[in-house]
């Protein structure tokens, strides 16, 4: 059976990738550190922009995304409009804003804190979880199909060889 030959679009993406590596390497760089750091980063562009046109297609600013995910991946525990402005890195009046906006389409909820009513709890409401899930479903099939040149086991150790590089930032954070 004759091997399937990329696309064109495929191909470019593999020669502007060869052609970085070979830049950086060029400039100093080690080899293997450019052929990971410069495929991650070309993967993400890559999604990014795809995740960019599936927003507009769901009426959802990347901003409001980072909120409605940030929400859903907190489950029951409400957030502080402060807690979401440092994660949407946005000032907290702008966030005000996009939370009111984002109230009155049903994705949020906003109730005082029963601890200090001076403050202010943020949920995520039954259509915003909805929202979530239909934009996290439609995702996984971009990213699967991605993701389909590998079998399951070598998903699994690019899973495990990329939450070691996770750590490893958390503790260059930490140092």
């Amino acid at each position: 059976m004759p091997a399937k030959k990329p696309s064109a679009s495929s191909q470019s993406a593999r020669r502007q990738y060869q052609a970085a590596v070979r830049a950086y390497v060029a400039a100093g760089g080690d080899e293997s550190v450019q052929r990971v750091i410069t495929a991650v980063y070309g993967l993400t562009r890559k999604l990014d922009k795809w995740y960019g046109r599936q927003l507009a297609d769901l009426d959802l600013s990347h901003g409001e995304w980072a909120v409605l995910a940030h929400l859903a991946k907190a489950g029951d525990s409400p957030v502080t409009p402060t807690q979401l402005a440092d994660v949407a890195n946005v000032a907290a009046s702008s966030m005000t804003h996009r939370l009111d906006r984002m109230a009155e389409r049903g994705w949020v909820r906003r109730e005082p804190d029963p601890a200090n009513r001076t403050r202010v709890l943020v949920t995520l409401d039954t259509a915003g979880w909805e929202l979530f899930t239909a934009a996290v479903r439609e995702a996984n099939v971009v990213e699967s199909d991605t993701l389909a040149g590998l079998t399951k086991a070598q998903r699994e150790t690019l899973a495990s060889l990329l939450e070691i590089v996770i750590g490893s930032l958390d503790d260059l954070e930490t140092a």
